[in-house]
């Protein structure tokens, strides 16, 4: 990182959010959103109620720390098996985590298709689950590969809302049918 990119991490760390919204660090550029509507917390909700407790804990509104990346994201879910981190702290290390969430929004899209997947690629992010109630998908992301901006995932697997995810990584299928859309 440069001198630049500390300087914007220590501006976002200081930086206060009003009420209602977020701030993400993304390859250097503080990006702020209002917060999510009921279905994006719906989603979010029964991803997580469908993720085994026993064996993975499941956060909301936590900031990741991404090696060699001037970002700090907070997916919309975070999953990470038990034991794999113990803090303390604000960051947990993208290497700790197993799968990462988006719900895309109409603001959110191109930063959860583009953005995002080649910041969680380089960060070796095993799985990144995009759900897309625009579009009534879901792309499920594997198998992380490159570095930097030229990072990406090998495998992409897109399933329509109602058919199942298989997240295998987790030992899971994902039942998508009540997913609702933004139509």
């Amino acid at each position: 990182m440069t001198a630049v990119d500390d300087r914007v991490i220590a501006l976002f760390e200081q930086l206060e959010v009003p009420e209602g919204y977020k701030a993400e660090l993304l390859r250097g550029e503080i990006v702020m959103m209002a917060g999510p509507d009921w279905v994006h917390n719906m989603i979010v909700q029964s991803v997580a109620d469908q993720i085994s407790r026993e064996r993975w804990d499941r956060l909301q509104t936590q900031d990741i720390a991404i090696p060699g990346e001037a970002s700090e994201p907070q997916p919309d879910l975070v999953v990470y098996e038990r034991g794999a981190f113990e803090g303390p702290g604000r960051l947990l290390p993208a290497p700790a985590v197993t799968l990462l969430l988006e719900v895309a929004s109409k603001t959110s899209v191109d930063r959860d298709y583009r953005v995002k997947r080649s910041i969680y690629a380089a960060g070796r992010v095993p799985a990144y689950l995009i759900v897309d109630p625009i579009a009534g998908r879901c792309v499920l992301l594997t198998e992380p590969t490159g570095w930097g901006e030229g990072a990406d995932y090998g495998v992409e697997r897109t399933s329509k809302f109602g058919d199942p995810v298989p997240l295998d990584l987790l030992g899971a299928i994902l039942e998508t049918s009540e997913f609702r859309t933004l139509a």
